[in-house]
């Protein structure tokens, strides 16, 4: 079972709806038991990154996901659901400093740029259809199996992840930006692959294969 995490923020339905046109038995869950037995976690990225963080914490999720996490369980976070992962970010930032994310990556997410390093300006929010490229001579990422280096996904956001390592794929708009994200089994993709056609579909459809070959080793 994938548990879709529902923090009250998260575009809910048409991920449950991906995720099983995928094959995958989903389910929509505020419940930290639930998504503590769940074989896989999603988390679905609508709004502001301090409200879904408090609201997650009030829920008892942020514990729970960071420890299925860490037990190697496959995890998906969607746009907001991506920045999530990281340490913290800057938006809803209050007196006492940026609201925490989940810690499972280093760095803090930034406000995209309106305008790149000639001076050219960009509009921000960054919204549509753009391409997501693979570094040069790196190995097939199973999230992206059978997806070719410069397939278009759809975008939605004013704020993207800090590059670094665990970068698996890049887009460019006012400067370029991380889109996807991995370490171990845990993913974060900047786009919506919900919204976005074929190439989204077929993201969902490898995630869920993570999912199935993760799960014997889990259970053993």
């Amino acid at each position: 079972m994938i548990a879709v995490v529902d923090y009250k923020k998260g575009n809910l339905l048409s991920v449950e709806r991906g995720l099983r046109a995928a094959g995958a038995d989903a389910r929509i869950t505020d419940d930290a038991a639930e998504i503590a037995a769940a074989d896989a976690i999603v988390l679905p990225g609508v709004g502001a990154f301090a409200d879904a963080a408090a609201t997650m914490d009030e829920l008892g999720q942020t514990e729970v996901i960071r420890r299925r996490i860490a037990e190697g369980v496959p995890f998906l976070g969607i746009c907001l659901g991506e920045h999530l992962l990281f340490e913290e970010g800057v938006e809803g930032a209050g007196a006492d400093g940026n609201p925490r994310g989940l810690g499972v990556l280093p760095g803090c997410v930034d406000r995209m740029p309106r305008q790149d390093a000639e001076g050219r300006a960009y509009k921000v929010p960054h919204v549509g259809w753009n391409t997501v490229d693979f570094p040069a001579g790196a190995p097939e990422n199973p999230l992206f199996a059978g997806i070719p280096s410069g397939t278009y996904f759809y975008f939605t956001h004013s704020y993207i992840a800090p590059d670094g390592p665990f970068a698996i794929a890049h887009t460019t708009h006012s400067m370029t930006f991380p889109c996807a994200v991995q370490k171990g089994n845990a993913f974060g993709v900047q786009f919506h692959p919900e919204k976005s056609s074929d190439a989204g579909a077929a993201v969902l459809r490898n995630f869920v294969e993570i999912v199935k070959a993760a799960s014997p080793a889990l259970q053993g």
